[in-house]
Formats: structure tokens, C-alpha cells, sequence
């Protein structure tokens, strides 16, 4: 019997009440097909009512695809993911308590798909301690729909004297999940996707827990003209094949094109990189880059991160370093916006839980991610704003481990007017919202947490640079032609502590390069 159907057979599957597990990181492995025939069967049918969707990475490209496709009220009853900021139609009604919304550590809901293959209780780590993931915090419920439910996903446990995060088990009915090719046997390869991502680790849990597996893909082809090392996704665990339209199968969101340089099968020169302008992203940039350090392990984040990457192309010390994203991949270049996730050039891939396991263990030397409010002790917020939950996605996992953390960003949220010259910073027009404040709205970042592990943590902005020392921030250094009280004090809501203030260097304030050597 052939394993091959069509996307509203597969649709059919999913039954009133039903958990599904979705594949997906951004837009690369994502199962647009699937979700697409899901929707229209909703709108068309009323069915299924009342699912609980899981998926580990955020999923959506902020518009309409992806997770945005299943954001109609009644469909979904209870979410549980690691973000939703790339799926505003779903968020929306998440802030209007028609979703219940829970938001975990993304790490930790990769590794969670693995105790439930294992048909195990849950996952126990140290991961979300003093976080609002801790049960004493806010238990990782993302709105006041999860708060009433008396739904739990996580509990605090004692072990061997400490304490850790006991988060449960999620069986799933059925899953969606992608990949490249299938055989007749529905044998998977995912040799033109960009991540390796959780989507066997997505099958298992389904299979073991009794559930379906349908999985998304270009082509179907005859058993036997796969080669065997190419495959991922072993047959007895799929039970249906999906062959999408093109266009529902793109390598990812970033546009319709597919990126062989995103899977290792050419290597582009990286003087085709286009150099990043001298503005605030690129000082945080070059200020992040100055701290690193040669054989370093580093994962970088989204957004002002970004800029470290492009200052270490530019500068030529790329090879010098081994640079990680949570989605598995190694080294190379790492796409932004809608492309997170994927390197230009990589060097190897492994699977998302895997590399979760190395991060979680102390694993990465470095890691540098963004930042959108921080408060006197350190703590830093990046998942809740104005009562709007996002979620954390790999953050929690990075931050938490990585020996040495740098958080960028610009030093005042808005829009700011400046002009960078003879080797100075001018700022002509600030911007208006305070970022430093006396607390936080959620803390994603524990300070506590960090100053307990011994972390080495920089808060790195365009015009000063912070340091979590005992008592709290210490202003380490602040940029040439800024003014120490009205650009950077009268811009805080708590006074750092201040020892001996220095000048950044005036070199990252210049169009040349900096010949940065590690």
C-alpha cells in the first residue's frame, strides 16, 4: 500500500482535541503544505476544534505563514512552544486568552520530544531556574488562559541537594514534519533543507506514543534510489508522504530561492559578503568582536549579535573561531532575519537536541544575544513586552551555560539620529525608550542565576559597556564624543557602578578595518 497521500487526506487525520507536533525552525523544515491543507479544512469544516499544537522553534515568517496559517479562533485550544513572535495571528489571540499559551525554553522542548520517544515521565534540568520558567516565577505560562486551565508543564524537584526543573512529557497524536525526499517506503533524506533540526526526534515521539507521522516532501521516488547514508527518517516510522506544490516548499521564508550555499553544496567567497555600514549595529559588533577569543566555541543570537559575524568576515578571523547556532549548524556565516537558523558556508550539522546536550553541559566558550531591557542586577528580558509574550526561543539554554555572555544592543530603544566620524560617536537625536531599568517586565536572563555560576556577562551597547560584577552593572567604558550624564546616566533608571570609566577604543569608531587578531 502506498504510503503517498494528499495534503487533505493528511488534514483529515487530525480530530477534534488531538496534540500535534510541528516541525519547523523559522521557515526551513517547515511543513507549509500541511499546515495550509490544516486551515482550509478548518475554515471550510469547523474541524478539528480545540487542538493542542507543540512545536519546538518558532514557526511563521511574522505575516501569514507557517503557525500564522492556524490563527483562527477555536482551532487551537492549548500552545506549547519555545516562541510565537513569528506567528502575530496566533499571538493575538494567545493576549486575548482564547489559546492557552505556554512558552519553554526551546532546548528544552527539543529534549522533551526525546523523553517522550523514550516513553519517559519528562526531562529534568537546571535549565529556567530563576527564570520565568521557575514555578516560583511564572511556571512557563505565557497568559492568563494558562494561569486558569490548572494545566502544568513544569514543576520544581530536589535532586541530590539542588534543585532543577522537572518539565513533562508531551505525547503526541500526530506530527507534521518535512523533509527533502521520500522513498515508497517513506525512507526521508533532508538533503536540500538548511537545519537537521528535531524532526526525527518529532517522528519518534509521535510513533512511540502511538501517534501519526506525516511528513512533507518535494518528491516522492522509487524505493532504493535513496542512498541509504542520506537518510534521516527511517520508513517504519513514517506513516504517510505529502509531495508539495513549490511554492510550499521553499528551502525557507527568506524567498522562493533554493540556497545550496546553505547546505554545504558550494562554498561562496566570503569577499561576496557585502560589508556592513558603520552605524550602532556594527560598533556593537566590533566592540563583541574585540572579545573574542581564538578556538572559541560562540553561538550568536538574532538582530544586533548578527553584527559580530559580519565585523569577524570583514576582519578575517571567521576561521578562527567555531561559530553555533541552536538549529545544529556549525560555522560559516549566519543568515539574519528570516534566515535564522541557516550559515552561509557551514562546516558541519547536527541535530537540534544534540546540540542542545553540548550547550546545556558548558559547552560554548562564548555567546553573544540581544537584549531589550535590563534591570540594576543584571537580568535581562527578551520574551515579554507590554504583557505580550513572545518567548525565549534558544536563549534560555545559551545564556544560562555559555562561560562567557555578552548581550547587545543599542543603548535606547527607538529610533536614534547619529553620526559616526573621526573616530567618534555623535548622537543627534536620541532615542526615546529607556532600556536600563530599575526592573524588568520578565526575566529571561537571570543575574542571580549568573553571578552564582561565576559567568563572566557584558552588556555591550553602542555607547557603554556594562559588566555583571557582585553588587550589580559596572560601567566598564563608554564611547569617544558622548557625554557620560546626559547620554548615558540620565538615560537609566538605576545608577551603575563606577570604578575606573574608560574610553572605547577609537577604532570602532572608523571605516577602516580594525585588524583584529586574536
Amino acid at each position: 500500500m502506498s504510503k503517498l497521500v494528499s495534503p487533505e487526506f493528511a488534514a483529515s487525520l487530525v480530530k477534534d482535541g488531538m496534540t500535534i507536533g510541528m516541525g519547523g525552525f523559522v521557515g526551513f523544515g517547515t511543513p507549509e503544505e500541511l499546515i495550509i491543507a490544516l486551515e482550509n479544512r478548518y475554515v471550510e469544516t469547523g474541524e478539528p476544534r480545540d487542538i493542542t499544537v507543540f512545536h519546538c522553534a518558532g514557526i511563521g515568517d511574522s505575516k501569514t505563514r507557517g503557525m500564522n496559517h492556524l490563527g483562527h479562533e477555536g482551532l487551537i485550544k492549548r500552545l506549547i512552544c519555545g516562541h510565537v513572535g513569528l506567528a502575530p495571528k496566533v499571538g493575538q489571540l494567545c493576549v486575548e486568552n482564547k489559546i492557552e499559551c505556554f512558552i519553554l525554553p526551546q532546548g528544552v522542548n527539543s529534549q522533551v520530544l526525546r523523553a517522550t520517544a523514550g516513553r519517559k515521565p519528562g526531562l529534568i534540568t537546571h535549565v529556567g531556574l530563576k527564570t520565568y520558567a521557575d514555578p516560583r516565577n511564572e511556571a512557563c505560562k505565557g497568559n492568563q488562559a494558562a494561569i486558569d486551565s490548572g494545566y502544568e508543564v513544569v514543576e520544581l524537584v530536589h535532586v541530590c541537594g539542588k534543585d532543577y526543573m522537572f518539565y513533562k512529557s508531551v505525547p503526541l497524536d500526530i506530527t507534521f514534519i518535512r523533509g527533502t525526499y521520500a522513498d515508497e517506503a517513506g525512507n526521508v533524506t533532508l538533503s536540500k533543507e538548511a537545519l537537521i533540526s528535531d524532526q526525527l526526534e518529532m517522528a519518534m515521539a509521535a510513533h512511540n506514543s502511538g501517534g501519526i507521522v506525516v511528513c512533507q516532501v518535494e518528491k516522492m521516488v522509487q524505493k532504493g534510489t535513496l542512498a541509504v547514508k542520506d537518510i534521516k527518517i527511517p520508513g517504519f516510522l513514517v506513516d504517510y508522504v505529502v509531495e508539495a506544490k513549490p511554492e510550499n516548499h521553499c528551502q525557507s521564508f527568506m524567498d522562493n530561492e533554493y540556497h545550496p550555499e546553505f547546505v554545504g553544496d558550494i562554498y561562496i567567497p566570503m569577499g561576496a559578503i557585502e560589508p556592513m555600514p558603520l552605524n550602532a549595529r556594527k560598533i556593537c559588533g566590533r566592540r563583541g568582536a574585540m572579545m573574542l577569543k581564538k578556538d572559541a566555541v560562540v553561538n550568536l543570537g538574532i538582530g544586533v549579535p548578527e553584527a559580530i559575524a559580519a565585523v569577524a568576515g570583514e576582519e578575517g578571523i571567521s576561521d578562527k573561531i567555531t561559530l553555533s547556532i541552536e538549529s545544529g549548524v556549525l560555522g560559516g556565516v549566519p543568515s539574519g532575519g528570516l534566515g535564522i537558523g541557516s550559515t552561509v558556508n557551514p562546516e558541519a550539522m547536527f541535530k537540534q537536541p544534540d546540540c542542545f546536550d553540548f550547550y546545556d553541559g558548558g559547552g560554548l566558550d562564548m555567546a553573544f544575544l540581544g537584549l531589550a531591557e535590563v534591570d540594576e542586577i543584571g537580568n535581562v528580558n527578551v520574551s515579554k513586552f507590554g504583557g505580550r509574550m513572545v518567548g525565549p526561543g534558544g536563549f534560555i539554554n545559551i545564556t544560562q551555560n555559555a562561560k562567557t555572555v555578552g548581550f547587545c544592543g543599542t543603548f535606547t530603544a527607538g529610533k536614534m539620529k547619529c553620526e559616526i566620524k573621526d573616530g567618534k560617536l555623535n548622537i543627534i537625536e536620541d532615542a526615546p525608550g529607556i532600556k536600563f531599568k530599575k526592573s524588568v517586565e520578565q526575566v529571561t536572563y537571570s543575574g542571580e542565576y549568573g553571578a552564582e555560576s561565576e559567568q563572566t556577562v557584558y552588556y555591550i551597547t553602542e555607547r557603554a559597556l556594562f559588566k555583571l560584577v557582585p553588587g550589580g552593572m559596572e560601567l566598564l567604558e563608554i564611547a569617544p564624543g558622548v557625554d557620560l550624564q546626559k547620554h548615558i546616566l540620565d538615560k537609566m533608571e538605576f545608577t551603575p557602578i563606577m570604578n575606573d570609566v574608560k574610553v572605547m577604543d577609537k577604532k570602532i569608531f572608523t571605516d577602516a578595518l580594525m585588524n583584529l587578531n586574536l
